[in-house]
């Protein structure tokens, strides 16, 4: 099984974010003056959208908690069919004890507090390096900030039906204007309202299509048989689930109309909505949405074996059991009470069980239309059925795909994107997006080194440059610690040229906790983000943990065991202070949290907190002293092979960082071999569309990321459970 996230690949998201970011057209308006805007809020217009008020368990308090921790919940017994679980226990056991220890917690708070002890194990295990996350380079947009769906998690963040976007770009200065409103108004739902009426007073016109660019084709459409991004991303625009988040991270009921929680929150009942359809590419309709369609949705889903239906294990009641062939599907937790009636009934309470009902694993499937389609269902955009905003118009492989506003849909009047295009880049151009963008083929664009310089040549870096905002994904190098695969079908240049003796030294020495620190250590990721996205915003986006710091903050004071010494962090700290405060007890180098980073209070991004070629030196001196069979000098030395998409300028440039940095702070006795391609599905086939470890070809990978599925920090590190974690075959572990 594997455990459901927001699979990335880093182009992927290279090309959509910074497509969405913004263009300018050669008609319309001006926009931008200096024209005071004074407008009356007693008048604007609420949204519309029902905000759920229900929730379960996440309350504060300021009485104080100690928390134990159990650290004997690993059962060996459990994995006796698995290959791997010495390997694993070997690279990641401490993180494993921890993890389990969590999930032992009945407190919010405490489960929070051992969660980021666990993940300051997971990252000194020196598995992989968190990188960087999305944005934080300079943009030029005519989409009004913060007017789509922009919550941490899920997939609302990819629909585009609420967007308000100019005819022209938005100078910086009217950016900074909105989203000092936004800050003000947000939980009120006027801030659309507010932005219409300053984009008017201040010159600008709107309009009711977008376009932004897109790397990767998705392979199904089938929301229910993926995790992937390249999928997700187009999918989500055509259906819908039970709730979804507003612009101003409101969760909001959507096709649901109500729900009631029980007093143990173990049961939810949901109320669906009148006149709810599915409809067919062309508009015709096929059937009413009803309840019964997310209760075959979930045994859709739990029988593809997708890498969605671990999001469940735990969760619904009986979904494991289902999953392991003791029970059957009748018994698990999800029911049809009548057309318009749906109960969920969990395992346990769990406090974030509604931040989950918008990602895949959740959406409805109308079962009369699958079995009718057979093997084809999902195959194409021709062979799903719609309830979402958009029905596909057109679609033209590796070019174009068009989406048009679903007239059946049931918030059809609040769409306002009535024409969404995506247009195909494949990344070889690095001037293409801000190209494009400049000619107003798409509507947006995030800058490089490569055309920040253009930009400021046309006259528009000054004006219109902005820096972009970052969200909660985090890309990461990956250490292959079990790898096989040495090439890639398909893509002769995937080849390694390492030797069989250099293979079987890479393979023993990867092993090695020290010297996986070393070589991650040894990586400059300010430098590496300056390659290819300009000197000027290169700490913007590094990212220094998994889960971000700030994802998630104590809700009561909590004292617990940090090192030797019990530790108490007042109501409101952040999960990246404990974590940090682990890592120091622990004699780590590596620092993940600046108390006065983000809005000045705390992040775990913008400064490089790894890079340290002294701390990498003395681990890897430790790993020659226990790896003597291996000789290693720079005479002798380890080889890692690292795939660069080279048709790419910044990419490649970045690669050529990664290899100078670490053969210099390693003084040549670890060397990085690039495998290049010109291909994108090259590197993409070398890892991000691998199902399996057994495929990974590399030592060393950039290309994935993973973003959250839900409100807690566990959709992040339950990717790295034991024989099921999704992101194990990442690492070669599978």
């Amino acid at each position: 099984m594997k455990i459901a996230t927001k699979f990335l690949a880093i182009v992927l998201v290279l090309c959509m974010l910074t497509a969405a970011f913004a263009a300018c057209s050669k008609g319309g308006s001006k926009g931008g003056d200096d024209t005071e805007v004074n407008i009356d809020e007693s008048k604007l217009a609420v949204s519309s959208r029902e905000v759920v008020t229900a929730s379960y368990g996440a309350t504060e308090t300021s009485e104080a908690l100690t928390v134990t921790m159990n650290l004997d919940l690993v059962d060996d017994s459990a994995f006796a069919d698995y290959p791997d679980w010495e390997l694993y226990k070997d690279v990641l056991g401490d993180y494993y004890k921890y993890l389990l220890a969590a999930k032992a917690q009945s407190d919010v708070s405490a489960k929070y507090a051992v969660m980021a002890i666990a993940e300051a194990k997971l990252l000194e295990s020196g598995a992989f390096l968190p990188l960087t996350t999305e944005g934080g380079n300079y943009a030029i947009s005519r989409v009004a900030p913060n007017t789509g769906n922009n919550a941490l998690w899920g997939l609302d963040a990819d629909r585009y039906e609420s967007l308000i976007v100019a005819t022209n770009f938005i100078t910086a200065a009217d950016r900074d204007v909105m989203r000092a409103k936004y800050l003000e108004l947000k939980g009120t739902g006027k801030y659309q309202s507010w932005v219409l009426e300053y984009l008017a007073a201040k010159g600008y016109t709107t309009k009711d299509s977008y376009s932004i660019g897109y790397s990767s084709e998705p392979k199904t459409w089938d929301i229910l048989k993926t995790y992937r991004a390249a999928d997700s991303r187009a999918i989500i625009n055509t259906i819908e689930g039970l709730l979804s988040y507003d612009c101003e991270n409101r969760l909001c009921f959507a096709l649901a109309k109500s729900v009631e929680i029980s007093e143990d929150g173990k049961t939810y009942t949901f109320k669906l909505r009148d006149g709810l359809k599915w409809v067919t590419q062309d508009g015709e309709e096929y059937a009413p949405v009803k309840a019964q369609d997310f209760v075959d949705g979930m045994q859709h889903m739990l029988d593809t074996n997708a890498g969605l239906n671990g999001l469940v294990r735990g969760v619904i009641k009986n979904a494991s059991e289902y999953l392991d062939g003791t029970a059957e599907f009748s018994t698990v937790g999800v029911k049809a009470t009548d057309d318009k009636t749906l109960v969920y009934t969990l395992d346990a309470p769990l406090t974030y069980f509604l931040t989950m009902l918008e990602y895949n694993t959740f959406m409805p499937m109308c079962k009369a239309y699958a079995d009718a389609q057979g093997a084809d269902y999902g195959k194409d955009e021709a062979h799903i059925l719609y309830c979402g905003p958009y029905l596909v118009e057109n679609h033209t492989k590796d070019n174009k795909i068009v989406f048009k506003a679903n007239s059946s849909y049931w918030n059809k009047d609040n769409v306002r994107i009535k024409t969404l295009s995506w247009n195909y880049n494949d990344g070889k151009d690095v001037t293409k997006s801000y190209n494009d963008a400049k000619a107003g083929t798409i509507d947006g664009a995030g800058l490089n080194t490569t055309t920040i310089p253009l930009a400021a040549k046309d006259k528009l870096f000054e004006t219109y440059a902005y820096v972009s905002g970052t969200t909660a994904t985090t890309f990461s190098g990956f250490v292959n610690i079990k790898r096989t695969a040495f090439e890639t079908d398909g893509y002769e240049s995937m080849t390694s040229t390492q030797t069989a003796e250099q293979k079987a030294a890479t393979a023993v020495a990867i092993k090695n906790a020290d010297f996986r620190n070393a070589l991650l250590k040894a990586i400059d990721q300010a430098a590496y983000n300056a390659a290819k996205d300009g000197e000027a915003t290169k700490l913007n986006s590094i990212r220094n943990t998994y889960t971000p710091g700030n994802f998630v903050k104590l809700l009561r004071p909590i004292t617990i065991k940090i090192g030797n010494e019990n530790k108490t962090f007042p109501k409101g700290t952040y999960y990246g202070e404990i974590m940090q405060a682990q890592l120091t007890a622990d004699g780590s180098s590596v620092k993940v949290w600046n108390p006065t980073g983000g809005d000045g209070d705390g992040s775990s991004d913008g400064f490089d907190g790894w890079y340290d070629p002294t701390a990498a030196k003395a681990h890897l001196n430790a790993a020659i002293a226990a790896l003597t069979d291996l000789n290693i000098s720079a005479d002798n030395p380890i080889v890692i092979d690292f795939p660069v998409f080279k048709a790419n300028a910044q990419y490649a440039a970045a690669g050529q960082v990664v290899k100078q940095s670490v053969e210099t702070a390693l003084e040549g006795k670890v060397v990085i071999n690039l495998v290049d391609t010109t291909d994108i599905y090259g590197w993409y086939y070398a890892g991000y569309y691998c199902d399996f470890g057994a495929e990974c070809n590399y030592d060393l990978y950039d290309c994935s990321g993973w973003g959250p599925d839900y409100g807690d920090p566990a959709t992040y590190l339950n990717t790295f459970i034991a024989n099921g974690g999704d992101m194990m075959h990442v690492l070669g572990i599978d």
